[in-house]
């Protein structure tokens, strides 16, 4: 029997795990194979999440990585790495926190796998994403939310 003074406990599950969608170019072999290995790396994050039913969401890292070797672009590759994850009990500040950073902590891992994995099938020296500070990433997008809201009312 359950007290009614009883509070129930925030939960958290990840449901599944998975690439939702992933394109990768090389515009520029096989000439990019002969030239000096020299890559210059351009990395773009992007988070996304909605709400599949009541405590599902679905939470998206988009990568995009583009590598140029002088003028050309040697790769282009883009991994929509998602998860779908149980969130229940937890009040409206922290489920935005841990959508816009602790779910994409646990995709990153398996989105940096795809990007190395599909890198070294296209011929080229394995790329590997060095670690992102999701946490800090929230925390400027919150400011700069803060901000553009204070100019808004402000008008």
């Amino acid at each position: 029997m359950q007290s009614t003074n009883e509070t129930h406990a925030p939960q958290f599950e990840i449901q599944r795990i998975f690439v939702k969608d992933m394109s990768f170019e090389a515009p520029n072999t096989p000439h990019t194979f002969v030239e000096e290995w020299k890559p210059e790396v351009s990395l773009n994050l992007e988070t996304k999440s909605n709400r599949i039913q009541d405590n599902l969401h679905e939470v998206v890292l988009s990568i995009t990585a583009t590598v140029n070797t002088g003028k050309k672009t040697a790769f282009l590759i883009e991994v929509h790495q998602a998860g779908v994850f149980m969130i229940n009990g937890f009040p409206n500040d922290q489920l935005h926190q841990m959508l816009g950073s602790f779910c994409p902590n646990i995709l990153f891992p398996y989105a940096r796998e795809v990007v190395s994995d599909t890198v070294v099938r296209g011929g080229f020296p394995q790329l590997i994403l060095a670690p992102v500070n999701f946490d800090a990433l929230y925390q400027q997008h919150m400011e700069q939310q803060g901000g553009k809201e204070g100019a808004q009312k402000a008008n």
